[in-house]
């Protein structure tokens, strides 16, 4: 009797944290095409990576976003996440950075940027956008 060969599905060669960053960001980007639009509001609107604005309840959304609250506190919560959009946009400008990641990685004052994200949490985001397994050495 043969024995029985088991092929094992290959593991993927593995990344650095920086590596998979640049393969979110340019995944991110692909998703943004050329739309005015956020990481924040593409992952909110898409379901996928972190969930950008909808990750946060109303409450919480409008704490991390206080100062635009302070000053329009009637705002609905879709005008209060379409300018922080466009907030976010003005900061990658203002930066110099090309998403909101980036630019809350410097300035964490409504999120803490790649910095909110194990390898394992990248990883797993990247195989849910792409579909493609990746590990991070």
């Amino acid at each position: 009797m043969r024995g029985l060969i088991r092929k094992s599905k290959p593991k993927p060669n593995p990344v650095t944290r920086q590596e998979m960053i640049a393969l979110m960001r340019a995944e991110l980007l692909r998703r943004a095409g050329d739309d005015d639009v956020s990481a924040c509001k593409i992952a909110a609107e898409q379901g996928i990576f972190c969930r950008g604005f909808a990750r946060y309840s109303d409450v919480e959304l409008r704490r991390r976003y206080d100062w635009i609250e302070r000053r329009r506190p009637k705002l609905t919560r879709a005008q209060l996440e379409e300018i922080a959009n466009l907030w976010q946009l003005a900061r990658q400008d203002v930066d110099g950075c090309p998403i909101a990641c980036d630019v809350q990685e410097k300035e964490q004052d409504t999120c803490r940027g790649w910095n909110d994200f194990t390898n394992e949490d990248l990883a797993r985001y990247y195989f849910e956008m792409t579909g493609k397994e990746m590990a991070i050495a």
